[in-house]
């Protein structure tokens, strides 16, 4: 078995990638090197936002068309990991623990896309306080491919967490829509934190009632945007931002300004062969779009008492 290694950068852990040539994307797509490559490349600026928290490992050990396409999800660390990989210890909800793995630095991403894990998903909190989340996300799910739609419920949504006072960030998904985020002091229990998600996403909806909806169930969506606030909740989890998706071309969750988000025509609008010149960028500049979001982190209890006055004043 042909093996490639991979050095994150000197003096830290080599990584050998096994099967390097392997197309996980189908014939002609990205291989297992070119993934690890890419990860090493955005390393710098996805760690801050994986860096200490629980994840959930999507794997494609065969490539993304193979078994119908799903591959799976891995959320206990693999007995074989190298002893340099991270893990914590969670409590599940239908009861006992496992060890999550907890991805650090460069050297456990290239790791992790050895095992082909296309895409991994950090938990909204971090282990120090697994129980208080330190984002909030409201994931704009459009029920077909208008993206206009999207880029105007992005909009809303910012502005319906700027009036409770949060700092809010914006992402493409790699697949069909945007995540909205803001970064939060962990104050408050997931289940407080998701309520008041759960009634600012009501309140955007109740503005533009034929466009939007918090409606669970498909069948009574009606073809309007879905404001998915079902991440905020404990042990759930979410894209990683520069993670790429398992889908054909192997697009990629990208950070935006919100300067750029009218010029975007899909959230498959990078991939991993197209992300280069923006990652250029980037470096060059000092960071991307999140760079420094913990810093605007703010009190989730003060935008909860800012939300209820203006749910009361709006009666």
């Amino acid at each position: 078995m042909s093996t490639a290694a991979v050095r994150p950068r000197p003096g830290r852990h080599p990584v050998e990638i096994g099967r390097p040539d392997k197309e996980l994307f189908g014939e002609g797509g990205v291989t297992k090197r070119e993934l690890a490559e890419h990860y090493r490349a955005v390393a710098p600026m996805m760690l801050p936002h994986v860096r200490d928290r629980p994840l959930a490992l999507h794997r494609f050990p065969d490539g993304i068309f193979a078994d119908g396409g799903a591959g799976f999800f891995q959320k206990q660390l693999p007995a074989h990991a190298p002893d340099w990989i991270g893990g914590v210890q969670v409590h599940r909800e239908q009861g006992g623990d496992i060890t999550m793995a907890v991805c650090d630095d460069t050297a456990c991403l290239l790791w992790l896309a050895d095992q082909a894990v296309i895409t991994p998903h950090p938990w909204l909190s971090r282990t120090g306080a697994l129980e208080h989340p330190d984002r909030v996300i409201v994931d704009l799910d459009p029920a077909g491919d208008d993206f206009a739609l999207v880029r105007e419920a992005a909009a809303d949504v910012r502005a319906g967490l700027e009036e409770a006072g949060l700092a809010v960030f914006v992402m493409t998904t790699g697949s069909r829509g945007l995540h909205v985020v803001a970064p939060l002091r962990p104050e408050l229990h997931f289940d407080e934190v998701r309520k008041f998600a759960r009634r600012l996403a009501d309140a955007v909806a109740a503005r533009r009632p034929d466009a939007y909806t918090t409606e669970f169930r498909k069948d009574k969506r009606r073809g309007r945007l879905f404001l998915d606030v079902l991440r905020n909740a404990y042990a759930q989890h979410a894209v990683a931002p520069y993670a790429v998706r398992a889908l054909p071309e192997a697009p990629v969750a990208v950070p935006l300004e919100w300067e750029e988000l009218e010029g975007i025509a899909s959230a498959r609008n990078w991939t991993v062969r197209t992300l280069g010149e923006r990652l250029e960028r980037a470096h060059a500049a000092g960071g991307d779009a999140w760079h420094g979001m913990a810093r605007h982190a703010r009190s989730p209890r003060k935008a909860v008492e800012r939300l209820a006055k203006l749910e009361r004043r709006s009666r």
